[in-house]
């Protein structure tokens, strides 16, 4: 599966991860390219949650092997899928609780994955706040069922991909995640890239080789 980035809003949408599903395809890959509303066409708090997990569920209805379902999401994408990687960990009535369908493993290349530091620094400006609706003082319930930092461990394993020289995502957010999910009891590794934020979503690149490889290790394939 499938999860673009573009910090959640709606200029940014699922043809970005149209060249990795066709890669991927090629590569003999059942591949889920996953659209979800965004910020400005309906989207944010609830409506992103609420439609990656219905995508997610949705596979259930469908003739397709999800014991070893593998998201890979990339930057915001990234969120989402360590988010619905851990969907089981939502209390009763909070968006996307009670999956249908699990993820197995997670390949999260350059992910915003750590909420209240992101919106501290300015990570996308102002995108975690506009996804979330509002700063964490004045909703911290959402903030909490939004942030994977904040629903360790989680039992799938995560796979973090990122580079030093990111611009747009540091990869102090994938070192952070790493360090908390391992010391939570959880399954999580960074591998280093070589390039940047977009090297990992150009399948011509080495960074894409790399997502690739531990997408085998983690489908089992």
């Amino acid at each position: 599966m499938l999860l673009h980035g573009g910090f959640w809003r709606a200029q940014y949408d699922l043809s970005l991860g149209a060249p990795l599903a066709r890669d991927l395809a090629g590569r003999g890959y059942a591949v889920w390219n996953l659209e979800y509303r965004r910020v400005g066409n309906g989207g944010g708090w609830p409506g992103t949650f609420i439609d990656v997990a219905a995508g997610i569920d949705h596979l259930a209805a469908l003739r397709v092997d999800t014991s070893r379902l593998v998201a890979i999401g990339h930057s915001a994408g990234g969120h989402l899928a360590v988010w619905a990687a851990g969907r089981q960990r939502l209390q009763p009535g909070e968006p996307g609780a009670a999956p249908v369908v699990h993820v197995a493993g997670v390949v999260s290349q350059a992910g915003v994955l750590d909420l209240v530091t992101a919106a501290r620094t300015g990570v996308g400006r102002t995108a975690v706040v506009d996804l979330l609706g509002a700063a964490a003082s004045a909703e911290p319930q959402r903030w909490r069922v939004a942030d994977p930092m904040a629903h360790l461990p989680i039992p799938a394993p995560v796979v973090c991909v990122h580079a030093p020289d990111d611009q747009d995502v540091p990869i102090a957010q994938s070192r952070a995640y790493v360090a908390a999910a391992t010391a939570a009891g959880g399954t999580s590794r960074l591998i280093v890239a070589s390039g940047d934020h977009y090297t990992l979503i150009d399948p011509r690149s080495p960074d894409w080789l790399i997502v690739v490889d531990v997408l085998a290790e983690l489908a089992g394939g």
